[in-house]
């Protein structure tokens, strides 16, 4: 059984994030740590952090940075840096988990492979009462839930329709796992993506260039997203542009990554 880093990324939703870390604590295997990649939010999600720091029963660490922008990216390749498992699970802080959520990473964890997992998401019409309720409990049958088929955990159908390949699209980091050797080995995100879109595809690109497989899963690793507007996407042609010389190029690692990072911290 792999040791498993949990990694949140968030920006200024404490809300949210305070819904994800309880689902956190319900988790019926618990991951060796968990690591807040912080992308520059105020004190209030610095005070959600603290709390659970003294509740969880396993180690939090927050790892935050200026806000000088969306700089996700960088912040992610400085929480890899913080990570200790040998095994990185990978969600955002708007996120609600299954409480089989970790245990499921596990089992389909494999050597060779990455894991693109789906999402449900909640429904901004009941986000007041899940918010006044700090309700975490959601399923296939609850109220609000947008894109159904995602909710559903059935373990042995799960087994049977895994598809493994070579295709890097449609990674979300939002549930997206790796081997941390795997990821050292493609120079983690490539910090020259600033701004929102495909970051995550390219990582995943270059993996696969690497020989680096895709396992793509359904119905184990449940979660629910907290809809929201989307951020803006000043910078999504370029983003595009780039994912796309990485296919082109058959481009096994980037130029300003997890390696850069490591140096501007030991600046």
């Amino acid at each position: 059984m792999p040791l498993i880093t949990l990694i949140i990324a968030t920006y200024n939703w404490p809300e949210a994030l305070n819904l994800c870390l309880l689902s956190i604590q319900k988790q019926t295997v618990a991951p060796l740590e968990v690591i807040v990649a912080d992308d520059g939010s105020g004190p209030e999600t610095e005070r959600i952090v603290k709390k659970f720091q003294d509740i969880l029963p396993i180690p939090l660490v927050h790892v935050w940075h200026e806000d000088t922008g969306f700089r996700k990216s960088l912040i992610l390749n400085k929480a890899v840096k913080a990570s200790s498992g040998e095994y990185i699970v990978q969600i955002d802080g708007d996120v609600i988990l299954d409480k089989h959520f970790i245990s499921d990473h596990i089992s389909v964890a494999e050597k060779g492979y990455f894991v693109r997992g789906t999402r449900s998401h909640i429904s901004q019409k009941i986000l007041k009462d899940v918010f006044k309720d700090a309700k975490t409990d959601f399923s296939f049958f609850s109220r609000g839930i947008i894109h159904r088929f995602n909710s559903i955990r059935f373990p042995l159908l799960s087994f049977l329709i895994q598809r493994k390949g070579r295709k890097s699209n449609s990674v979300r980091g939002s549930n997206f796992a790796f081997w941390k050797q795997d990821y050292v080995l493609v120079n983690g995100y490539d910090n020259d993506l600033q701004g929102w879109g495909h970051e995550d595809e390219e990582l995943a690109t270059r993996f696969v260039n690497n020989n680096i497989y895709k396992k793509a899963v359904k119905f184990k690793a449940v979660q629910y997203h907290l809809t929201h507007a989307h951020a803006p996407r000043t910078q999504k042609d370029f983003h595009t542009i780039t994912l796309s010389n990485t296919h082109l190029k058959q481009l096994k690692a980037c130029a300003n990554g997890y390696a850069q990072t490591l140096q501007l911290i030991e600046q």
